[in-house]
């Protein structure tokens, strides 16, 4: 039977912050821990990384190379690419078209889940639709 301490917070201490690595920081960490000789686990303890993303990294750049380091998100992608346009005070026509079509596309999308969006802001409430047509 394990013994569970419960003055020990599990995951990553409170206040820590998410780091996000370049492929080529990435690479550099892989490359470090290779020439150190050190086992996984004191080399992440050391950087302060987790293990299983150690890992995952490790395993990404033996298969596919520095390309399979890239993130979607972060430093290295995109991230939400139209966070930018909805929060812009000064759009161009173009911007503002595009702006409206994915709102529209995102609004069509939740119906066919069958719920909608009430309100707005920190009072946006989601409501289930009832799907059953009534005669």
């Amino acid at each position: 039977m394990r013994n569970y301490s419960i003055n020990k917070p599990a995951g990553r201490p409170s206040g820590g912050k998410n780091v996000m690595r370049t492929p080529e920081e990435k690479e550099d960490l892989i490359k470090e821990w290779e020439a150190s000789g050190l086992g996984e686990r004191p080399f992440v303890e050391c950087k302060g990384i987790a293990r299983s993303t150690f890992r995952k990294w490790v395993r990404q750049y033996y298969n596919g190379g520095l390309k399979s380091l890239s993130n979607e998100t972060g430093k290295d992608g995109r991230g939400n690419r139209l966070a930018a346009l909805h929060t812009s005070k000064h759009l161009s026509e173009v911007q503002r078209l595009k702006l409206e079509l994915l709102k529209k596309d995102i609004e069509i999308e939740r119906l066919k889940k069958g719920y909608m969006v009430r309100g707005d802001g920190p009072n946006k409430e989601y409501v289930l639709l009832d799907m059953k047509k009534k005669k």
